[in-house]
């Protein structure tokens, strides 16, 4: 079996990693391009070259949820607040072009159980054990 080889935008990962950030936002769809045309974060990218020569590095901790996962950032792992922890997010290839904040839920899951006392009106006649 052939193992099928990532691309993006008909690009590999290493054609990828050696485009500049200008060349990859014109890869992207129109919001990540506006946000890459800008800039990129300099302290993040910063941890991200730290990071990525220590295979044991700490997630890169941070409340911005706002920046664009790059080819560079393949492979860190990155902990991305969501309101009152942080969330673990290792960046894969299928990431590229989206933003980290995608990947973290902000709200809990809502599941509902059955009534319980004072739900409803008649389970007012239901006795407390």
């Amino acid at each position: 079996m052939v193992k099928k080889i990532f691309t993006f935008k008909g690009k590999t990962i290493e054609e990828l990693n050696a485009m500049s950030v200008e060349e990859f936002a014109e890869l992207c769809t129109s919001m990540p391009k506006r946000s890459l045309k800008k800039g990129v974060d300099k302290h993040i990218m910063q941890k991200v070259a730290k990071a990525k020569g220590n295979v044991k590095a700490k997630p890169i901790r941070t409340h911005k949820r706002d920046f664009v996962v790059i080819p560079e950032m393949v492979g860190v792992t990155f902990a991305v607040h969501r309101g009152n922890s942080f969330e673990r997010v290792d960046v894969t290839e299928k990431m590229l072009g989206h933003y980290i904040g995608e990947f973290v839920f902000t709200r809990k899951r809502l599941s509902h159980g059955k009534a319980g006392i004072g739900a409803t009106k008649s389970s007012t006649a239901i006795t407390a054990r």
